[in-house]
């Protein structure tokens, strides 16, 4: 019986290989352990790191957010449970993708899991008149924000982050989308796929775009 292989060998027009999404994770060093989370808060003017303090950061953290938008004219969404993200979002990035200019397209705000710092105080020092704080990792459902935008060199990607310590990020892009924003710059026709490339004028010179991209085209996108 045939197998796939054979059967697409002679319907194959183009081939290259190419990085394809990238999903990465960036965290606060400082922010790893109880020690670490105490002095963080401490250098930030709070003499009793608590939950508490954090809170207060994660707040001030929303609120900048929101400013954010609206001093940009950024829309904000809340979306619902079991929505599919990237439909919603695919309209505002095809319109951005038009004018080709780098900007924040719309932030997506989603109730998810993550793990986060809570304090609470130590058995046998409840009456302590400073009582002592332990620390320790625990699973909430908190909002996330999502920040999706057009880059000139990544073409469509997001950033979500959340505003409860340790603050993390995670950071969308496309290998596929940064070898087009390539070819385009360079004035290379070629059709394209929702993730992919179906014909490219010059084959080869495709392949070599797509070889170039590395470790330092990310750093510069965060």
């Amino acid at each position: 019986m045939t197998d796939y292989a054979t059967l697409l060998h002679d319907r194959v027009t183009l081939s290259c290989r190419c990085i394809d999404r990238i999903f990465l994770q960036a965290w606060v060093p400082n922010l790893q352990t109880p020690g670490l989370v105490a002095r963080f808060l401490r250098g930030r003017g709070f003499p009793y790191p608590s939950s508490a303090a954090l809170g207060k950061l994660g707040d001030a953290y929303v609120e900048a957010i929101h400013r954010f938008a609206e001093v940009n004219d950024i829309p904000i969404v809340y979306f619902k449970k079991g929505e599919s993200k990237e439909e919603f979002v695919r309209p505002y990035l095809k319109t951005a993708a038009a004018k080709g200019e780098a900007c924040v397209v719309l932030i997506g705000i989603a109730q998810e899991k993550a793990s986060v710092w809570r304090s609470w105080t130590k058995k046998g020092t409840e009456r302590w008149r400073r009582p002592q704080q332990e620390w320790g990792r625990q699973m909430a459902m908190i909002n996330h924000f999502y920040y999706y935008l057009f880059d000139p060199e990544w073409g469509p990607a997001f950033i979500k982050t959340n505003a409860y310590a340790p603050f993390p990020i995670w950071i969308y892009l496309n290998g596929h989308e940064w070898s087009k924003c390539q070819l385009k710059k360079a004035g290379v026709a070629f059709e394209e796929l929702d993730n992919g490339f179906l014909s490219c004028k010059d084959p080869a010179l495709l392949q070599r775009v797509c070889d170039r991209l590395g470790p330092g085209a990310v750093k510069s996108f965060f």
